[in-house]
């Protein structure tokens, strides 16, 4: 029984995340039918035995496209969060520890990233480089790079005030050997509440992208194409095919930011709620 007050949410999220990335791990060995191969016969079928889900307007199981998809829609999103924090955490680090003229043009460049919502860039940059995951990807991990930069910079400057850090420097340590052996480990905690919750507002771009028909490209499974290719089967009385991913989508983004908003009040020594 929860404590009262306690929302079922947060307690949830870490538990439906190790769910997730389970089915995403082996997917290749729990999928009942093969996610690309569709059967015209086996079109719009309801939930049954063979298909518990039943089956898309080309004849692909739900459920199968569903767990196949679970890899492709996750791995995404993974690349955006890493590649955006390692950047935004070495920009943040070097900012902070020049300061000076160096801290304020990065400031200003950073402020015309902020400008371009992440979505844009990355329509933008499959209009230069073609459909796929690799061009939006790197265009996200640019887009989301600025919100860890000044997260970065703003804690390391806190850290940087304080008595260990001059310790460091007063035993001749360089810059480099004092914000990776005793910075970066303090700010760790903070840095890994924002990566849940981008991963959450990651994971919903690209959803849309694929949606678009710009993101992941059949007859690869992924969420956001699946959606988009449920929409005649909702005007035909079979929604399952785009109701089904759309639930994921929505129940992974939720889970992430309740871990994330759960991380953030540790953080801040309050009682998660």
């Amino acid at each position: 029984m929860n404590a009262p007050g306690k929302n079922p949410l947060r307690a949830a999220g870490p538990l439906l995340l190790a769910l997730f990335v389970l089915v995403a791990l082996l997917a290749p060995w729990i999928t009942p039918h093969d996610p690309t191969f569709g059967r015209l016969g086996d079109t719009l079928l309801g939930p049954g035995p063979g298909h518990w889900l039943g089956t898309d307007q080309g004849g692909h199981d739900t459920l199968s496209a569903l767990i196949a998809g679970t890899r492709t829609s996750l791995a995404g999103p993974l690349a955006v969060v890493v590649s955006s924090t390692v950047l935004g955490v070495a920009v943040g680090l070097f900012t902070a520890w020049r300061g000076g003229r160096t801290d304020r043009v990065a400031g200003r460049v950073l402020d015309v990233l902020f400008a371009f919502p992440a979505l844009l860039l990355a329509i933008l940059a499959v209009a230069l480089f073609g459909k796929g995951t690799t061009a939006p990807v790197i265009a996200m991990a640019l887009a989301y790079m600025p919100y860890t930069a000044r997260l970065v910079r703003g804690l390391a400057l806190q850290e940087k005030a304080r008595p260990y850090i001059a310790a460091y420097r007063v035993q001749g340590h360089s810059a480099l050997f004092t914000t990776v052996r005793a910075l970066l480990p303090n700010i760790a905690p903070t840095l890994l509440a924002q990566c849940t919750v981008n991963f959450g507002y990651a994971l919903l771009d690209l959803a849309a992208l694929s949606f678009l028909g710009l993101g992941v490209q059949p007859p690869t499974p992924d969420w956001g194409a699946m959606i988009n290719q449920g929409q005649a089967a909702v005007l035909q009385g079979e929604p399952l095919s785009a109701v089904v991913p759309a639930v994921a989508v929505v129940v992974v983004v939720v889970a992430f930011t309740s871990v994330g908003e759960n991380l953030g009040d540790r953080l801040a020594g309050r009682e998660p709620r």
